[in-house]
């Protein structure tokens, strides 16, 4: 179910939709109300047309926001995050981040957080 509650999310917020999603309320059932007013904590995370969208697919009703942890740790090594960066976002150890990365068919290349000095 989670798997299909993910695909479906990326399908309707779009993938940063979704890692927006998830670092607020990940691992966590959320209640989505009808009407998603300015002020409300699923509006200030996502903004006013993408919970517009989940309202209108997904409430009156309360949704588990899936974790997303393997999105999540692509695009913050897409923006250059170290694993210890990225081991803190996610709430896990920095082993559990290489070995997730490890696991993956075509792990996303690792940056070099080292400068480089020109001599």
């Amino acid at each position: 179910m989670s798997e299909e509650l993910t695909a479906s999310l990326i399908a309707l917020l779009g993938e940063e939709g979704l890692i927006l999603l998830a670092e607020k309320f990940g691992g966590r059932r959320l209640y989505v109300p009808g009407e998603i007013q300015a002020d409300h904590p699923i509006t200030e995370a996502l903004g006013e047309e993408r919970a517009g969208k989940l309202a209108a697919l997904y409430s009156p009703a309360q949704i588990r926001v899936p974790l997303a942890r393997t999105i999540r740790a692509r695009h913050y090594r897409a923006n250059g995050d170290s694993n210890g960066e990225i081991a803190t976002k996610l709430g896990m150890t920095e082993t559990g981040v290489d070995k997730m990365f490890d696991r993956m068919d075509s792990p996303p290349e690792k940056g070099s957080a080292q400068l480089s000095f020109q001599i």
